[in-house]
């Protein structure tokens, strides 16, 4: 078996927080999710996450105009925004109350990409958002001390800085007008107010350096009063090397002094609006404006946005789309578009205005996602979470297409039946509740006699009964799903039943308990207790083999054992704890080396061939086991975000005073004994304290039906693992001249393969066909396995378009026929666009192979004849025949003319 996984797609978290952005063609939205970045594909309707992930969530997100660069700010840069970036032109962003702007990185590789060139000082408070002009000639800074401040990214004479007031609450959102130094600013409590510039961007003039200026006007006053200055308002950003890094520029209430001749840049205030004019205070939380289109949309806190058409202030739209705070907002380059992201709900919308339609509208789970369960043909996977919401996702598009929010409490556990068309789910409202994917509705509603909360659940591979554990009856409930009527109630556990699983092969169900025991029921047999197995620690999860003949256990101690259903002996066991390797809590007052005594996987489940067993609990790290040999085959961790609880081993000394670990220290409870700490067992954390941090932690894991992929519900969402990686790397592409010389020299060489990927980068296709019509018959399985993905792709779209027209028929069947049985689990993975075009060539072979087959039959018929003798008197007899033909044709000539005449 291969352990080759790698991360390939994150479902269920749409927004966590940060901005939006839309990619240059508009089609993809780009959001991001906690450390990781992920683009919606609008038009074809996908979504895929990168795997590049950072050290702490993500605040901020920059997209260069090209496309091409991204920029990513993480929370240890906390307080920072970046709303602007250029390629091979300064970018900005704001930490705090200053103003950095860089130098962009460009192609080139360099030591050091970011080079610091200005900082700029002006706001009193922290800042909140940014905005350039067109030409990248100009920037505005808003600001929590409700100003904005105008800075100029060069050295304008007439323009260093410039303060805006006329707000009373924090800027939300400051923007330039198209083409001119005209602004607007948007501010909290709901005010807009429209600057107008006496200057246009071609009137700024340059002038000599801010610093350089502000020394002459030092030295003239120093002349002229005879005393120095103590307040300098230039300094330089030196490095440790001693060389200068950059200019200060700090802005103050005095106006800068003008340059003879040159008229500085002034503003007005122009109009003044209001958008809470029905007296229904609402704040005003996020802000976008389109500069072509003069379209203006904010969003509020109650979850409705406007649309106001600027400098005029006409309302075009005004809609509710959510219950939630709207925290960002970004239009498309068309202006058509508009994305909303609402972190309180996990939720991103795309909305198009000029039709009042939504292109794009999804929602994750907004609190934990408790379980989760394989389609039997690996095509759909199906969640529950705490929020009493069931959703199925497709796994092919990343994207959720059912939502179903019967249940009123917290789902515990999923399943589909074998059909794969229903799907039940268990939850602590006392419920189980089976839907139906064709229909999209809930067709079954199963109660138990007494009310009861259902932790686990299980389906027989039938799909006709279904059995869910109680957490506090300690009892078993079984169901009929063709009446939905209770068969029978399973007693004898001593403790909450935490999971059910049913024999594959068998009318045998196994439940594990609290009570340190594994009991098997059989169900042909009135139900009863066929064995019961004794456990040394609590029961927490159990799980039959693909083949049923094997039966694996994790307890309370950190232990896998395997048993035997037939028997009830115990065949093996793995001690996991210390592969856990769990970090410690913020809270914690114990190392993370003793809290992982407590720690244990929570979560099993078989490989597809039954060789390994994957295992996952309460830590970042998911562990895969190989059962013969009881060893350590590969550990993967699910996360490395730091924003997380429980992910470092050791306290982080940053946060350490004289009075111990700041976490511990509560500012707002007065004198009292400080921060409360949490109980044992405690999965979630007190989400009514001050600071709530999420905990990770693998809640649920489950094989894909394929082997090729595995999926596990965590804090961060829903991660799936596949041995077909989406992003292919090539490194042929690095230090090769592609020519057909340096080509044909690797056929002479035999390098089949290389001579391959290099003719398909020239893209030449009497050169391909060479390449390809000189690679032995005997090489072609060679040559194919040792093709990257990415040039299978190409070389199928080649081999399907030349055997319409090739002689060579069996030597390109031979090469589609090795690279589908090859690489043909991949190719079906992303089937739907894919193979509409290989093989509409099918119908075009069949003239072609008819007319073959009479061919060879013929030329079969010849070669058994050329070698035959025939006798003088089957010669004779043939010319006879001949003489006999000629005379009827003459015959019938005569006839002819003596009719026409």
């Amino acid at each position: 078996m291969k352990f080759a996984y790698k991360f390939s797609n994150l479902l269920g978290a749409f927004y966590r927080h940060g901005n939006l952005c839309f990619s240059k063609d508009g089609n993809s939205a780009i959001s991001p999710v906690g450390n990781r970045i992920s683009v919606f594909d609008l038009k074809n309707n996908k979504s895929e996450t990168l795997p590049a992930s950072t050290t702490k969530n993500i605040s901020c997100l920059g997209i260069s105009p090209d496309g091409n660069l991204a920029i990513l700010i993480d929370e240890g840069m906390a307080k920072s925004t970046i709303l602007h970036l250029l390629l091979h032109f300064p970018w900005s962003c704001s930490f705090e109350n200053v103003a950095l702007m860089y130098h962009a990185p460009g192609r080139n590789r360099e030591f050091n990409a970011f080079a610091l060139d200005k900082s700029y000082y002006g706001p009193f408070d922290e800042t909140t958002c940014i905005d350039w002009t067109d030409d990248s000639k100009c920037f505005a800074v808003g600001s929590k001390d409700m100003t904005t401040w105008i800075f100029g990214a060069e050295r304008w004479a007439n323009l260093i800085y410039y303060s805006l007031g006329g707000h009373k609450d924090i800027i939300v959102g400051c923007f330039f007008e198209n083409d001119s130094l005209d602004m607007y600013t948007v501010s909290q409590e709901g005010t807009l107010c429209v600057w107008e510039s006496d200057t246009e961007l071609e009137g700024l003039r340059k002038g000599p350096k801010y610093s350089e200026r502000k020394k002459m006007e030092e030295e003239k006053k120093k002349r002229e009063e005879g005393e120095s200055n103590e307040d300098d308002d230039v300094e330089d950003i030196v490095g440790e090397d001693g060389e200068t890094r950059g200019d200060v520029i700090k802005g103050s209430a005095d106006t800068p002094k003008q340059v003879e001749g040159i008229k500085n840049v002034r503003y007005s205030q122009r109009s003044k609006h209001y958008f809470n004019k029905a007296g229904d205070f609402n704040k005003l939380t996020a802000a976008a404006f389109h500069k072509k289109t003069h379209i203006l949309v904010t969003g509020f806190a109650s979850g409705a946005f406007h649309l106001h058409e600027l400098p005029e202030f006409d309302l075009i739209h005004s809609l509710s789309i959510s219950d939630q705070r709207i925290s960002t907002i970004a239009m498309n380059p068309t202006g058509d578009w508009i994305g909303f992201g609402c972190s309180g709900l996990g939720q991103l919308l795309v909305w198009e205005w000029q039709s009042e339609s939504y292109v794009f509208k999804q929602q994750g789970h907004f609190n934990n996602m408790n379980s989760l369960a394989y389609s039997p043909d690996g095509q759909y996977l199906v969640t529950g979470g705490d929020d009493g919401k069931v959703k199925v996702w497709n796994t092919n598009s990343g994207l959720c297409f059912v939502t179903f929010t019967e249940h009123s409490s917290g789902v515990t556990n999923v399943a589909f039946t074998s059909s794969g068309f229903v799907v039940v789910s268990a939850s602590l409202d006392g419920t189980v509740r089976a839907f139906d994917l064709h229909r999209y509705r809930n067709f079954r509603t199963m109660t138990s006699p007494r009310p009861a909360q259902f932790s686990s659940l299980a389906v027989d591979s039938s799909g006709e009964l279904v059995c869910a554990g109680s957490q506090d009856s300690f009892e078993i409930f079984l169901w009929s799903m063709q009446t939905g009527r209770l068969l029978e109630v399973l007693s004898g556990h001593e403790g909450p039943v935490s999971n059910l699983c049913f024999s594959p092969v068998q009318s045998v169900l196994a439940s594990v308990s609290w009570d340190k025991t594994v009991r098997l029921w059989d169900m042909l047999d009135s139900w009863q207790t066929k064995e019961t197995l004794r456990l040394t620690s609590d029961g927490l999860a159990v799980t039959y083999r693909p083949d049923g003949q094997e039966l694996a256990v994790a307890s309370l101690d950190g232990e896998i054992t395997f048993w035997t259903p037939q028997t009830g002996g115990q065949t093996g066991s793995i001690a996991g704890r210390h592969d856990l390797q769990m970090g410690r809590k913020e809270t914690e007052k114990i190392t993370a080396k003793q809290s992982a005594k407590g720690k244990s996987f929570t979560s099993l489940c078989y490989s597809a061939d039954g060789e390994s067993i994957l295992a996952g609990g309460q830590s970042k790290f998911v562990c895969i086991y190989n059962i013969k040999e009881h060893v350590l085959m590969k550990k993967f961790e699910i996360s490395c975000n730091l924003s997380l609880d429980a992910m470092e081993e050791f306290l982080d000394r940053r946060k350490m005073t004289e009075f111990g670990s700041l976490s511990l220290v509560d500012e707002g409870t007065g004198d009292g004994d400080g921060v409360e700490l949490s109980l044992p067992g405690v999965k979630r954390g007190d989400m009514s304290s001050r600071r709530f941090i999420p905990e990770i932690r693998v809640s649920s894991l489950c094989f894909s039906p394929t082997g090729r992929s595995w999926a596990a519900a965590s804090t961060e969402g829903l991660l799936i693992y596949s041995l077909d990686a989406s992003l292919v790397f090539d490194p042929y592409d690095l230090d090769m001249d592609v020519t057909p010389a340096s080509i044909r020299q690797q056929m002479k060489k035999k390098e089949w393969a290389s001579a391959i990927l290099l003719s398909f980068r020239l893209n030449e296709m009497p050169l391909i066909r060479e390449v390809l019509e000189a690679v032995p018959y005997d090489q072609i399985t060679v040559v194919c396995s040792s093709l990257p993905d990415v040039y299978v792709d190409k070389l199928l779209n080649f081999v399907a378009s030349t055997l319409e027209k090739s002689n060579h028929l069996q030597f390109y069947l031979s090469w589609a026929q090795c690279l589908l049985t090859l690489h043909g689990q991949k190719l079906k993975n992303r089937s739907a666009a894919y193979f509409s075009f290989k093989f509409k060539y099918n119908f075009c072979f069949l003239p072609s192979c008819d007319w073959n087959i009479y061919n060879i039959r013929y030329a079969a018929a010849l070669s058994k004849q050329r070698g035959m003798k025939r006798t003088a008197a089957e010669s004779l007899s043939d010319e006879e025949e001949e003489e006999e033909e000629e005379v009827e044709m003459d015959s019938g000539g005569d006839e002819e003319n003596i009719y026409n005449e």
